[in-house]
């Protein structure tokens, strides 16, 4: 199977694996990217098996309603029995980087309302050590430069994201060459410099479940089992 067919693949098997979660009250949330698009795709299918979805981007939300999916706000939904997104990187302790796709900051607002965060990703996502994935962090547009050397003071490499605006109206530095020995503390330290709005390393809050695939079937990975 091509990657494509490998997303779609997950995306399946996602929709299949949270319908344990479901009630005809129950709200789903819905991540960002080419993984969470296929996701989407195959939850369209079962619609009919819970209330809405919460998504964390508008190209998201699109999606959901052109499946005739209801799409509401994280402010009319007291909690989510599911978050489903994918990763541009994830290890064995299930911390993630995301953000490829710019949504990282709504992505770590609607996971945080969630009972449960099930990450999909393909193989190529699976790595000892975070880091070789351009970190994003968020930033508002006047701290560009001063978060610029902030970051730099920390061993990063930052690059502006030419031509690329948040649906919070922020931009994106995509930060290489990172040592990142504590994935926590890295977090943290980057979320309290001035002018971050948040950044992609996914670990004070990582994923519950990883599903993943392994030949031609889904293995599910928790942090516990890795």
């Amino acid at each position: 199977m091509d990657q494509e067919q490998v997303k779609a693949m997950l995306g399946a098997y996602a929709a299949h694996y949270i319908d344990k979660y479901l009630t005809l009250e129950s709200y789903v949330g819905i991540g960002t990217g080419s993984t969470a698009n296929h996701f989407i795709d195959a939850l369209a299918k079962v619609k009919h098996r819970f209330a809405g979805a919460v998504a964390s981007s508008n190209a998201s939300a699109e999606r959901l309603r052109q499946h005739g999916i209801s799409v509401l706000e994280l402010t009319q939904v007291d909690e989510l029995v599911v978050y489903v997104d994918g990763a541009d990187e994830i290890d064995p302790q299930l911390a993630m980087i995301k953000g490829g796709g710019g949504a990282l900051t709504r992505e770590k607002i609607v996971a945080s309302a969630a009972q449960q965060f099930i990450c999909i990703a393909d193989q190529s996502k699976w790595v000892k050590q975070l880091g070789s994935f351009p970190l994003p962090v968020e930033v508002i547009p006047m701290a560009r430069s001063v978060v610029g050397r902030a970051l730099a003071g920390l061993g990063g490499k930052p690059v502006y994201r030419q031509g690329f605006t948040t649906d919070n109206g922020n931009i994106i530095l995509d930060v290489s060459d990172l040592k990142i020995a504590s994935v926590t503390e890295m977090e943290t330290a980057i979320n309290q410099i001035p002018g971050v709005v948040s950044n992609g390393l996914f670990a004070l809050q990582g994923a519950d479940v990883l599903l993943m695939d392994k030949a031609d079937s889904i293995q599910e990975i928790t942090a516990h089992q890795a």
